[in-house]
Order: C-alpha cells, then sequence, then structure tokens
C-alpha cells in the first residue's frame, strides 16, 4: 500500500490532523533549529545562557504533557488542539518582536506549553477516529511529520538569509493558517463525561500496572529516538571530519520514514501481532549500534578538512548501516506503540494515558542521554569508545524483553481487560471507571459522536 492510497482510507478529520502535523512540525523546525546560533551569534548571549533557555523549553513541554492530555480527556482534544497552536502563533510572534533574556523565555515556555497541549489531543484525536485502523493511521501520521521536519529547516535556511525575525514571522503566519484551519474545518468530538476527579484519573493510570509496565519498555524508545540528534550525528561528523556529515544522517532517516513508513506498517501487519512487530521493532533500534560497536575503536578520529573521497565514504558506512536500521526500527516500533496504548490503558482517559506516557519517556530519554554523554566522555581513548554503543544496544534490547514478556503473557491483547474477572497485572485503580475493553466487550463503537 503507498502512502497516498492509505492517506485516502483516513477519514476527513484524520486526514487534516496528518496534514496539520506537517504544518506544525514545518513550522517548529523551521526556526527551533536556528535559535542556538541565533542567540549566541546576533544576539551575543553565553552557552550556559542558551543551554539554559532550550532546556525551559523542553522542560515546559515534557512536564505539562500529563496536564495538556487531562485537559483533552476532560474539555476535549479539539479546544486542546487549536489553543496549542493558537500559543504557538504567540510563541513565535514573541520571537520576532523581542530579543531581551526575558521575553524569549516567554517565548520558549509558550512554545513547550503548546506542544504539551496538542500533543496528546492530537494523538488521542487520530486515535478515536482510526478506529481499527489505528497502526495505519499513525504511519501516515508519521509520514507527514517526517516530510515537515525535512522541509522546515529548508525553508527556515532559505529566510536565514533574509533575517532570523524573517524566520519567525513566517512560522507565526503558518501557525496562524493552521489555528483557522482547525476552528473551521476540525469537527467538533463530544467529550465522554468523566465520573471520577482529575486526581482519580491520575490514580487510575499510575495504578494500571501492565500499562506501567508497557510505559517503561517503550520508554527504551524514547530513549534511543534521542539519538538520532545526538551520539549518531557526532559519531558521523568525527570519523568523517566534515559538518555535512550530519546532514546525510538527518537525510537517509528522513528518505526512510517518508518513503517506506506506510510499507513497513503494511508488512509487519501481515506477518505479526502488534507486540511482537514492538519487539521486533526495539530489538532492530537496539542492535542497529552494533555497526559503531564494532567499528567506532577502529577508526581514529578525522581532522575538519582532511582527504575525503573514498576514505570518507568508507568510515561513513557504519554509521550509515546504524541510520538505516535504526530508522526502520523506529518505523516498526511507533505506529504499533501508539496502538496499543489506549488498549493497555483506556480509550476513555487515552488522553491522561498518553499525556502520562510522554511524561515518563521523556524522563527516561533525558536519562539515557545523559549516561550516553557520560560514556562519550569516559570513551576518549580508542579502546573504550565501544561503551556508548553498547549501552545503547542495553537500553534497545532490554525494552524489546520488556515488551516480548508482556505479548508472551497475554497482557498486550484486548482480552486482558476483559470484564473477565480482571487480567493479571492490571491495576487496581480501574475502579474509577471501566476500561475501553470492557465497553468494547458489549460491541459498542466508541468511535462514535466524530
Amino acid at each position: 500500500m503507498t502512502t497516498r492510497s492509505a492517506f485516502r482510507q483516513l477519514s476527513t478529520p484524520a486526514r487534516l490532523l496528518v496534514l496539520n502535523q506537517f504544518g506544525i512540525n514545518v513550522g517548529f523546525y523551521m526556526l527551533l533549529p536556528f535559535l542556538a546560533s541565533y542567540m549566541s551569534g546576533e544576539l551575543g548571549y553565553g552557552a550556559a545562557i542558551v543551554g539554559l533557555v532550550l532546556g525551559l523549553r523542553n522542560l515546559s513541554q515534557q512536564g505539562m504533557f500529563l496536564v495538556g492530555g487531562t485537559a483533552a480527556d476532560r474539555i476535549g482534544c479539539r479546544p486542546m488542539i487549536v489553543l496549542g497552536c493558537a500559543l504557538r502563533v504567540v510563541a513565535f510572534g514573541l520571537f520576532a518582536v523581542l530579543t531581551s533574556l526575558p521575553g524569549l523565555v516567554a517565548a520558549v515556555v509558550l512554545t513547550g506549553l503548546a506542544g504539551a497541549f496538542f500533543n496528546p489531543a492530537v494523538r488521542t484525536y487520530l486515535m478515536h477516529e482510526a478506529g481499527e485502523r489505528r497502526a495505519e493511521a499513525f504511519s501516515v501520521f508519521n509520514v507527514f511529520a517526517h516530510a515537515g521536519t525535512l522541509v522546515g529547516p529548508l525553508v527556515g535556511a532559505l529566510l536565514l538569509a533574509i533575517d532570523f525575525r524573517a524566520v519567525a514571522w513566517v512560522a507565526c503566519l503558518a501557525f496562524a493558517a493552521l489555528t483557522v484551519a482547525q476552528v473551521l474545518v476540525l469537527p467538533h468530538r463530544e467529550v465522554e463525561p468523566q465520573r471520577s476527579s482529575v486526581l482519580g484519573s491520575w490514580r487510575e493510570v499510575v495504578t494500571n500496572r501492565r500499562f506501567l509496565a508497557f510505559t517503561v519498555s517503550l520508554s527504551a524508545y524514547f530513549g534511543l529516538y534521542n539519538q538520532l540528534y545526538l551520539t549518531i550525528p557526532l559519531e558521523a561528523q568525527r570519523v568523517s571530519g566534515l559538518s555535512w556529515a550530519i546532514t546525510v544522517v538527518f537525510v537517509v532517516s528522513t528518505v526512510i520514514g517518508v518513503f517506506w513508513q506506510v510499507r513497513i506498517t503494511e508488512w509487519c501487519r501481515a506477518r505479526w501481532s502488534s507486540g511482537r512487530s514492538i519487539v521486533l521493532g526495539l530489538a532492530c533500534m537496539g542492535l542497529s549500534f552494533v555497526p559503531l560497536l564494532v567499528a567506532s575503536p577502529m577508526i581514529a578520529t578525522r581532522a575538519a578538512g582532511a582527504d575525503a573521497g573514498v576514505t570518507v565514504a568508507a568510515v561513513m558506512v557504519p554509521v550509515l548501516v546504524t541510520t538505516v536500521l535504526f530508522t526502520v526500527g523506529q518505523a516498526i516500533t511507533n505506529p504499533f506503540a501508539m496502538e496499543l496504548l489506549p488498549v493497555v490503558g483506556s480509550e476513555r482517559l487515552a488522553g491522561t494515558y498518553y499525556g502520562f506516557y510522554y511524561l515518563v519517556s521523556s524522563v527516561a530519554a533525558a536519562g539515557v542521554s545523559w549516561l550516553v554523554g557520560a560514556l562519550l566522555e569516559m570513551a576518549g581513548a580508542a579502546q573504550l569508545r565501544w561503551l556508548p554503543w553498547l549501552a545503547l544496544c542495553a537500553v534497545g534490547l532490554a525494552g524489546a524483553a520488556g515488551t516480548a514478556v508482556m505479548e508472551r503473557r497475554g497482557l498486550l491483547e484486548r482480552s486482558a481487560a476483559d470484564g473477565s474477572g480482571g487480567a493479571p497485572g492490571h491495576g487496581s485503580g480501574g475502579a474509577s471507571g471501566e476500561s475501553s475493553d470492557e465497553r468494547a466487550a458489549d460491541g459498542t463503537d466508541r468511535t462514535e459522536g466524530r
């Protein structure tokens, strides 16, 4: 199945959501990759201040995922999506008119809050719209997200030739157009009444043992995902001595994501269960670092400007093999993980479950990045250069092993939480409301009301 045919099979609101994600990524990556150089170069801020500002953006987004997801369940997905995009309009407008540190801090905090508001809401809305083809819907969603990630920096680089403020204004206008489109076109969905308080819904989430086990296993995905922006580009530049080698890594990854994501999902769907696909995807992501584990200690650091040609091509082979296997593993894992989250959690509280999942995963990702960064510093000597890659292999295989245990015990199936006396591993917190699977047992289609 091609991406075009998969896109056509989506409902009209789902198509709008995936197009919306393309626009969101174009606007976001049009500006954010250039913010650090703008602050340090044109505005003259020190590296510590730049790092603090960028860290505040991550904190304001990751720390508010649970709040954003909970609001999507109680207020509705559509209002939260519109609010998130509107906040990006304000945030990027501030980048265009303010250069003081307080102004930049306000802009990055609003940028992060916007992501925390619309990310869980978009996924919850798409989950409801997709019906039984959730993995396929999230696969198309990922294609458009990858395309936006590719187009955004290209547009930003062109506009940067004028001025950074031009980048900010265009990004601001892009989010304004998205906000208007969502207000006019995105249908309203009825919000299912919640029978418990906010704290009660959070209690349900944190006492759902099989969801927590799934989240811990899947946190390996985000721990490894960050390496596409950290260790793999650093290794590409180290072995080649060329800064543009980083671009090669991103282009290879994006091309696979855009042109092969849907085919990979369809191929896995025809052969394995969703749980088995996640196991193989995480294992592929972890094992993708084996080429670097083997080759990195044998390849010396090349100085910038060193002779290029056949030698550079040869030393880049392990990096590119890792990039290909890593991206294929991502493409296998993500759609099926998104499909199973409301299965091990609850469709009634899908936004809260998505928000909690992203919150835990962001903490795990920060921890893995810190660990690998420390190991990279320790591995200055060639004989220890395999150490970071071994750690990343272990992270991927640990996540795959945890998911495999749940799959083998039947904890990733809908029947694991039906109304037949409860499932092993399912927490006691579900008393505040029936699970999605308990409601599905009566044959009612809960995708109605769209």
